[in-house]
C-alpha cells in the first residue's frame, strides 16, 4: 500500500506536470495507439482521463481491503476525499499544476472500480470459506 500511496502521491503532487517537457513522446505514443485500432477521437485528454482512473483504481481497491469488511464502504468516501485533498493541495500550493474537477471524477471513478473489484473478490472468498467449513464439518459428522 505505501509503495502504491508513494507513486500516487509523487505523480500528482510533483511541481510540473508528468508530461511536461515530453510532448514529443506523447504525440509518438498516440501515433502507436491510432495505428493499433484506437480511434483518432480518443486524444490526449480522454488519455490523460483514463490514466487518472487506472492510477486511481489500485488505491480503491487497497482502501478497501485494509478497511474491516463491516466499514468496507468508507472507502467510497476516503478515496474521492483523498482526490479532493490531492487537487486542492495542486491549486494552492503548485502553481504550474492545473486543479481541476475532471480529475476528481476520474480519480473517484478508477476507486469506485477498485472498490469494485475488492468486494466482488471479498465476495468469492468469504462464499468458498464457506464451503470449506461446511464440508469439513459434513466430514466429520458435525450439521449444522
Amino acid at each position: 500500500m505505501a509503495s502504491t500511496l508513494l507513486v500516487v502521491l509523487l505523480a500528482t503532487l510533483w511541481p510540473t506536470p508528468l508530461d511536461q517537457g515530453y510532448e514529443g513522446a506523447v504525440n509518438r505514443f498516440m501515433s502507436v495507439l491510432y495505428r493499433s485500432g484506437v480511434p483518432l477521437w480518443f486524444g490526449y485528454n480522454k488519455l490523460e482521463f483514463t490514466a487518472n482512473i487506472i492510477m486511481f483504481v489500485p488505491i480503491g481497491f487497497l482502501v478497501s481491503l485494509l478497511l474491516p469488511q463491516r466499514i468496507w464502504w468508507l472507502a467510497i468516501i476516503i478515496c474521492p476525499a483523498f482526490s479532493v485533498g490531492i487537487e486542492l493541495t495542486q491549486a494552492t500550493f503548485l502553481s504550474a499544476r492545473f486543479a481541476t474537477p475532471l480529475d476528481v471524477a476520474s480519480n473517484s471513478i478508477g476507486a469506485l472500480i477498485g472498490i469494485a473489484v475488492a468486494m466482488i473478490l471479498r465476495s468469492l472468498v468469504y462464499q468458498r470459506d464457506q464451503l470449506i467449513i461446511s464440508r469439513a464439518l459434513w466430514e466429520r459428522g458435525i450439521r449444522p
